[in-house]
């Protein structure tokens, strides 16, 4: 499986993913700002790394029409139409909205090899991706509820980094 990398603009200009949203990282700042606003089990799957509990998730069955973000910085993560019912008891999505808004890591944690996924910009712990997911890129991309927030069609992300440039 590849691991997406991300190139970095010569200047100091902001970094834009394909699909034309911030990458530039966030502060350390605006991170601990924005994690105040998380809830304890959010704070743990996010920053921390862990993992929540299977078929517990708010968002497992959710069948609305949008997009999902990171629940920390608001970045687009997955759309509605990439999302199928694994039967894993975590949602799950074929394709990330944009590559670029998705880093991988190799992840050996609990004696498994894994690759991990984290927003590109905040950082945030997302879950994992596998290769036994459907046509047409057979991957599985298995998050956490609690890291990621709806947004249904026509609205904006809730956090306000999504905007933090």
């Amino acid at each position: 499986m590849a691991v997406t990398t991300h190139t970095q603009t010569q200047d100091s200009s902001p970094r834009r993913s394909a699909s034309g949203h911030d990458l530039d990282p966030l502060s350390v700042a605006e991170r601990e700002r924005l994690g105040r606003n998380l809830s304890a089990d959010e704070r743990r799957i996010l920053l921390e790394g862990a993992t929540e509990r299977a078929f517990c998730g708010t968002l497992l069955h959710n069948k609305a029409e949008g997009n999902y973000a990171c629940r920390l910085c608001g970045l687009p993560l997955f759309r509605s139409t990439t999302k199928f019912e694994s039967g894993t008891g975590w949602p799950s999505f074929f394709e990330p909205f944009d590559p670029d808004h998705i880093r991988q890591l190799h992840d050996d944690s609990h004696g498994m090899a894994r690759i991990e996924i984290r927003c590109r910009r905040c950082d945030s712990h997302l879950g994992h991706v596998f290769p036994d997911g459907p046509p047409p890129t057979h991957l599985r991309y298995c998050l956490n509820s609690g890291a990621l927030q709806f947004v249904a069609s026509g609205k904006d992300p809730a956090q306000g980094a999504s905007h933090h440039r």
